[in-house]
């Protein structure tokens, strides 16, 4: 849970804002991925989920990965995630998990999921850009960032309380949220080149018959 969206941006990089209520939320989010993503490379493209299921508002990672898990049930994704309800990754884990991933991808392009408060007239927006998202930031923990792009839903008002807050959040925003989000980084997934443009060269043997 990052609960300072304000810690996200900076002048060089761009933030795009959604309202998840939009009728093509899940589109725009889709776009601004895809036009966040490496280009001309073959890069493992990973999907950081974070959060945890015991606090209301800080639900909406491990939310989205499970939604996204349920969307690739048959293995075809070409998108790796990580942070689901059944294994989330959290202040507890955060590093630990970090190092399993760059383990198993060589270079991989991280997008990192997260939860975050914000001002009242922002609450439901959806922030993309670049740059990672610092967990923990509003809460003065120590956790490494995460990612070179970053999506992170405003789930409830910051400034008194948060712990409070978190805990308090209404569930039915934070599904909301997490189904529109887990919807556009779906269909990024199947818009985004993950394979060579160029058609593979391809060849025939004709054996030859010796007398």
């Amino acid at each position: 849970m990052n609960l300072n969206s304000s810690l996200l941006n900076n002048n060089k990089n761009r933030l795009s804002r959604i309202l998840h209520e939009d009728t093509d939320a899940s589109k725009q989010i889709s776009q601004e991925l895809i036009n966040l993503l490496p280009t001309g490379k073959l890069q493992p493209i990973v999907i950081v989920c974070i959060g945890t299921d015991r606090s209301t508002g800080d639900s909406l990672g491990p939310l989205v990965g499970t939604l996204l898990n349920e969307k690739t049930e048959d293995g075809a994704s070409s998108f790796h995630v990580y942070g689901t309800l059944d294994n989330p990754i959290h202040a507890m884990n955060l590093q630990e998990k970090l190092n399993e991933i760059n383990k198993i991808h060589t270079n991989p392009f991280i997008v990192g999921i997260d939860a975050c408060l914000g001002k009242l007239k922002s609450v439901g927006i959806v922030q993309i850009g670049q740059g990672p998202v610092k967990p923990g930031a509003g809460v003065n923990k120590d956790l490494p960032s995460v990612g070179n792009a970053h999506i992170t839903g405003i789930v409830n008002v910051s400034g008194f309380m948060e712990f409070m807050v978190l805990q308090n959040t209404r569930l039915n925003l934070v599904l909301k949220m997490a189904k529109t989000i887990a919807e556009g980084i779906y269909e990024a997934q199947n818009h985004y080149p993950v394979k060579p443009t160029f058609t593979p060269f391809s060849w025939s043997f004709k054996q030859e018959k010796t007398l």
